[in-house]
This record gives structure tokens, sequence and C-alpha cells, in this order.
């Protein structure tokens, strides 16, 4: 067994249904359905529009070496988001966008990184999505070692393969394949009051919020007179 450098050949995807579930749904309202915990660290961001979905393909490399993922770029299958952890260092870009548009060229769904890219303004005007924590014209080694398809910490969050990879311009949310329909449900009727709240605040100039006077009154605030 050579440790911290191995490659698995493939790894079980969950249903193209059970990832559409997710396609309309805001990231912010994912995370408030998983208690506010879901979310990648918020400094890792999108460096362009395009909205993120589909299972982690993962990938793990030393600081500033990208050898592991031109090997998962040949891997890794259409609809397949890669994640790639690089420890969140920033000397040294991963990818740019020679090997994004290679991605891009063989359907893959987007490529996040805990560590830099370069070549942002091209990849700011491209449709496949990039999270990024740091920008660098510094090009990487191609030395390794590193993993692919192993469970990786990204941006303070456990990555398994297979899970799913949400992501807007808010940032991006991890979830269990096992936990989507129930949380799908969820995050269908938070989505349906949020609807209904900015309908009455637009027609009726409303927003009753009962619990706030209620949490005020639990901490004993002051009200003094003028």
């Amino acid at each position: 067994m050579n440790i911290g450098c191995r490659i698995v050949e493939d790894f079980e995807r969950p249903a193209k249904e059970i990832v559409e579930l997710f396609r309309e749904f805001p990231v912010a309202n994912i995370d408030d359905c998983m208690n506010r915990t879901a979310a990648i660290h918020q400094d890792i961001r999108p460096m362009n529009s395009a909205k993120l979905l589909g299972p982690a393909f993962t990938v793990k490399v030393p600081e500033g070496d990208n050898l592991m993922f031109h090997k998962a770029m040949d891997m890794a299958k259409e609809g397949d988001v890669i994640v790639i952890d690089a420890g969140g260092m920033t000397s040294r870009a991963i990818f740019g966008e020679l090997m994004l548009t290679y991605c891009k060229s063989r359907g893959i769904a987007g490529v996040i990184v805990d560590g830099s890219i370069r070549d942002k303004d091209t990849i700011s005007k491209m449709d496949i999505p990039v999270y990024a924590r740091g920008i660098t014209p510094n090009g990487p080694y191609k030395n390794g070692p590193g993993e692919i398809n192993t469970v990786i910490s990204f941006g303070g969050q456990v990555v398994r393969p297979g899970d799913l990879i949400i992501g807007d311009e808010d940032g991006v949310v991890v979830v269990k394949p096992e936990e989507a329909k129930e949380l799908a449900e969820k995050v269908k009727a938070v989505s349906a009051k949020e609807m209904d709240i900015m309908d009455k605040i637009l027609n009726e100039g409303t927003y009753i919020r009962p619990w706030v006077n209620e949490k005020l009154a639990e901490i004993g605030c002051d009200y003094l007179p003028r």
C-alpha cells in the first residue's frame, strides 16, 4: 500500500433524479435546512456565475501540484463535479483556462478547489462553474503524490465521492445522497414559505415576525423612554 498515493477507479454515484432535486433551490435555503452547518468555508468563492450541481469526484493534491488533477480529468464522468483538496494553499494555481476547457469538453459539471486558479478573466466568462480560494499566475508542479476518489476535507467539510455538491453565488454546500430526499422536501417547504413572505412584503408592506419581540422579552431587553 502506497499511503498518500492511490487512485480508486470508480464509486457509486447517486441517481440522476436525486441530483436534480436540488436544481432550483438556493444554496442558502439548503444550508438553513441543514442547521446552517453544511457550507464550505466562505473564502472559497465562485469565479463565474454558473450554477454548480453534481456528484463529487474527489481529488487530493500536495501544495501547488496538479498531477492527480490531470489524471482525474480523464477519469471523471459526465455530470461529475471535480472537488480538489489542495490544502487551502494559494501560492500556486492548480488549473487555469486550458484544463478547464478540457473538463467542459468532457461534460464535467464543475471544478472546485481549496486552492488557487489562474486565467481568472477568461474563467469568469465561462459557463462551467468554478470555485476557488485564491488567484495567482504561478503555475503548478506535476510531481504528485495525491489521491483520487478518497474521502477528503474541503473548506471545512468532509466530502465523500458521490456526495452532492451544490453551489450558487452565495457559496457551496455538501449533501449526503442518503439524506437528499428528506432534505429536498424540507427545502421545498422553506422556499414556499419565503415566497409567501416576499409576496406580503411587496403587496402588503408587512413582515410579521412575532418571535422578535418574544426573544427581546426572553433576554430581558430594557425599553427606555425618549
